[in-house]
C-alpha cells in the first residue's frame, strides 16, 4: 500500500521535522554534557545536570519515539518498505538501538539531576558525579549515520526485498514512482 502524493509529502515533512528535531535536541544535550564534563563551577554543574534531564525527558525521548513511529509510517506507506532495502532496515535497527540506550541512559540522567538539585550536595560531590558525554556524543554519531543512510539510500535489497520484487509484476517505468 502506498500513500497518495499529498499524504506522502505531509508524512515526509512530519518525519523530517521530528528527526531533525531529535538531532538538534541531542546537540543541545551534548553542549550541556560537555559543560558538566569540563566545568568546576558548582552552579554550572547543577544547571547542566538539571537541564540535561529536562532536555532528555521532555524533548529527546518524545522526539525519538515520534521519529520512530513516523519512520515506520514512511517505510510502510512508500515503495521502500520496512524490510525490502538494507538502508531502511539498518536505519530502523539503529533507531531501535538508540532508543533502547536512551531509555537506559535516562535513569542515569535522572539520578545526576536529582543529586544536582539537592541543595545539600556539596560542590565537591557535584564535581565527582561524572557525565554521560560518551553516550551523548555516540548518540549524535548514530543519528548522523541514520541521516546519511536516509539521504543517500544506498542500493541493496534484502532477501525479502528480492522475493517481493520477483513476485510483483513490474509496472511501466513512466507510471511508477
Amino acid at each position: 500500500m502506498t500513500m497518495s502524493p499529498g499524504l506522502r509529502k505531509l508524512a515526509l515533512a512530519t518525519h523530517l521535522t521530528l528527526s531533525v528535531g531529535w538531532i538538534g535536541a541531542v546537540a543541545a544535550y551534548v553542549a550541556l554534557d560537555a559543560a558538566a564534563a569540563t566545568s568546576e563551577d558548582a552552579q554550572i554543574l547543577r544547571a547542566a545536570y538539571i537541564g540535561m534531564e529536562l532536555i532528555a525527558r521532555k524533548v529527546i525521548v518524545p522526539l525519538a519515539f515520534a521519529s520512530l513511529l513516523t519512520g515506520i509510517v514512511m517505510s510502510l506507506g512508500t515503495k521502500w518498505g520496512l524490510f525490502r532495502h538494507y538502508w531502511v532496515l539498518i536505519s530502523f535497527l539503529l533507531t531501535i538501538i538508540a532508543i533502547g540506550v536512551l531509555m537506559v541512559e535516562t535513569q542515569t540522567i535522572s539520578y545526576l539531576a536529582a543529586v544536582a538539585a539537592d541543595p545539600t550536595t556539596s560542590a565537591a560531590d557535584l564535581r565527582r558525579l561524572g557525565n554521560t558525554l560518551v553516550h551523548s556524543v555516540g548518540a549524535a554519531g548514530v543519528l548522523v549515520v541514520i541521516l546519511v543512510l536516509n539521504l543517500y539510500k544506498p542500493r541493496g535489497l534484502t532477501r525479502y526485498g528480492w522475493r517481493k520484487q520477483l513476485s510483483t509484476p513490474q509496472r511501466n517505468s513512466k507510471t511508477s514512482g
